[in-house]
């Protein structure tokens, strides 16, 4: 991989301030976004070089690492721990040998970046880790499906489990960056952003429901449609059934996830409508009913 110097490209140097990082930033991105320079492949290049470099040197972190090691600064933790893996080894062999020189780490920083060095080989760099973030319905993750990703140019077909949760990542191993020096591909990591479009509230691997009830169905009982994710089932309402009375329906949540066949349970919570727009005859009734409880 080149090397890009990411100072250069905001036009700054090595003692730049964060604020200085971040004024730079914002005034060369204004400068080159595409929505300015429309057909502009050379500004849209330069966009993408300006996102680059303040994503690593505005993370104090990432800049750290690509001062010490510069276009390597990606595998910065593995160089450290092949660094500290040598000198504990030369240390060891000093200690057998009684060759307490000082020496150099040549050899050692030609493995590092693609020479040989004593073991003859060159080490191997773990592939960059992919992320993506992936917008379902709750509908889509009901029951189990594939689908094409396409991450960084690369199309993906991937299962999605039923069951997926809002937030949840997932890994895919090998689905990320080549490895180098024939070293192995990173992961693809995948977080869920599930949108709930249904009446139903979903609560894990259950869900709730609020049905309303006639009045008179309330009172004397009967039988009643409700709805439940796959379609729709009947319902006996008991005899003098209350608002927020809740009822059990065993199995008719949402699929547990990578356990199949296995569901949650729906919860159906009652309202108790009351009429309205009453007839004169209607009110005359419901006064006697008044009498008769009172009586």
């Amino acid at each position: 991989m080149a090397f890009i110097d990411y100072y250069k490209v905001l036009g700054l140097d090595k003692k730049a301030t964060a604020s200085d990082i971040k004024k730079a930033y914002r005034k060369l991105a204004r400068k080159h976004h595409p929505d300015l320079n429309p057909n502009d492949k050379k500004a849209e290049e330069s966009f993408k070089k300006i996102n680059e470099a303040n994503e690593v040197l505005s993370n104090p972190e990432n800049r750290k690492k690509y001062d010490a090691h510069g276009k390597d600064w990606k595998h910065a933790d593995e160089i450290e721990k092949a660094r500290k893996q040598q000198q504990s080894q030369q240390s060891y062999q000093r200690q057998q040998t009684g060759d307490f020189g000082g020496g150099d780490y040549s050899d050692f920083f030609e493995s590092m970046f693609g020479g040989q060095g004593r073991q003859g080989g060159s080490v191997k760099y773990r592939g960059q880790d992919f992320n993506a973030d992936l917008n379902l319905d709750i509908k889509d993750v009901y029951k189990t499906h594939k689908r094409t990703l396409n991450v960084n140019g690369k199309s993906i077909r991937l299962t999605i489990p039923a069951g997926v949760k809002n937030g949840q990542v997932i890994k895919v191993k090998g689905q990320g960056g080549e490895g180098v020096n024939n070293g192995p591909k990173g992961d693809l990591i995948i977080r869920f952003s599930v949108e709930n479009s249904t009446q139903f509230k979903r609560d894990k691997n259950n869900l709730y429901s609020t049905v309303d009830v006639d009045l008179y169905v309330a009172i004397l009982g009967g039988e009643i449609t409700v709805d439940t994710f796959e379609g729709k089932v009947k319902l006996k309402v008991k005899p003098e059934t209350q608002t927020g009375t809740k009822v059990k329906l065993k199995g008719k949540g949402f699929p547990v996830y990578k356990k199949e066949g296995e569901f949650g349970d729906l919860y159906i919570t009652y309202n108790v409508v009351l009429p309205t727009k009453l007839t004169n005859e209607e009110k005359e009734l419901f006064e006697k009913l008044t009498n008769l409880r009172s009586s």
